[in-house]
């Protein structure tokens, strides 16, 4: 049986200075963050949510002094200041178990109170240098196209979904992530905390279903040409050169795959859909060989990981 590893002690050396908390630890990219990290050095406390995380993690990376794993509850302050204490940097993500029956208001309201207490716990820990804060696309594009304010032109960084469109089509998903994250940002900035955030396209995870809420309104995403995708190790990848490279700053659109050509949409489908593809829009179905422009930009993320080199990951289904 692997060890207890939350019971692991430090020896307080210099490379201490590499400790970092993981909070979701026990998602597919959580759990892939901790790995990565682990492997470049890092001392990590893995933050999971229940106990059943826990034993998966201690099963999956056995008898690393490197490691101690923390059930800590987003909804519980205490448990964060625990799992924070020493550390110098923190990756936060949180995402749901969306086996749940719905995904609605009542989910992003949880989300900006788990944001709000993270964000307080790194404010009062002393040692926390830096946040690297998860977000999604989906807090970057949702525009009404009767709001002539906006800039006409490509999304990117700068952009902020529009929370009146996504309640109005109850896009849940997008309402909820942009809610979160400026929760994150008023919260991070009145408090000094140091914190950049990285928002992620669709996720293509081995447990990604067309369940995902991330999927509402795909087709409207695809016929505006940013419904944009990011695989498991570029979006790792990304999270750690962020969190080393001291000139990253402010939000970063993760994503290297655009859906917007027919051949894409069915492939996804494939995916989403693999003995059912029937439901799609008959505008993403093969037939002509139609590309949608790209209309989405992640340049500034292209930029900064121009010279980063990654590593050896394990995604949480190995």
């Amino acid at each position: 049986m692997a060890p207890a590893l939350e019971a692991v002690e430090f020896d307080g050396s210099s490379s201490s200075l590499k400790r970092v908390c993981v909070m979701d630890a026990g998602g597919c990219l959580g759990f892939s963050l901790v790995y990565s990290l682990l492997q470049r050095g890092y001392f990590v406390h893995a933050a999971v949510q229940s106990r059943v995380e826990m034993e998966s993690m201690e099963r999956r990376i056995v008898d690393n002094k490197n490691l101690r794993v923390f059930h800590t509850d987003p909804m519980d302050y205490q448990s964060i200041v625990e799992a924070l204490e020493g550390c110098f940097g923190l990756f936060y993500s949180f995402e749901p178990q969306f086996d749940q029956p719905s995904y609605d208001e009542l989910m992003a309201e949880m989300e900006v109170r788990a944001a709000h207490n993270v964000l307080e716990a790194c404010a009062q820990t002393d040692t926390i240098d830096k946040v690297v804060f998860t977000s999604s696309a989906t807090a970057v594009f949702w525009r009404d196209p009767s709001d002539s304010t906006p800039s006409l032109g490509d999304f990117d960084e700068r952009n902020w979904s529009n929370v009146n469109f996504c309640k109005k089509f109850k896009l849940w998903h997008g309402l909820s992530k942009t809610l979160t994250e400026k929760t994150a940002w008023s919260l991070a900035m009145d408090r000094g905390v140091s914190m950049v955030s990285i928002n992620a396209g669709l996720l293509l995870s081995p447990d990604l279903t067309v369940t995902h809420p991330y999927l509402k309104g795909a087709a409207e995403m695809y016929k505006d040409g940013v419904f944009v995708t990011v695989d498991l190790k570029f979006l790792v990848d990304s999270h750690i050169c962020i969190y080393e490279d001291s000139s990253a700053y402010g939000r970063y659109l993760c994503f290297n795959h655009v859906i917007n050509s027919n051949e894409d949409a069915v492939n996804l489908a494939q995916i989403l859909l693999p003995t059912d593809i029937s439901s799609l829009p008959p505008s993403m179905m093969v037939g002509e060989n139609k590309m949608v422009p790209q209309r989405i930009s992640n340049k500034k993320l292209n930029k900064l990981m121009a010279n980063f080199e990654g590593g050896a990951m394990l995604s949480a289904t190995e």
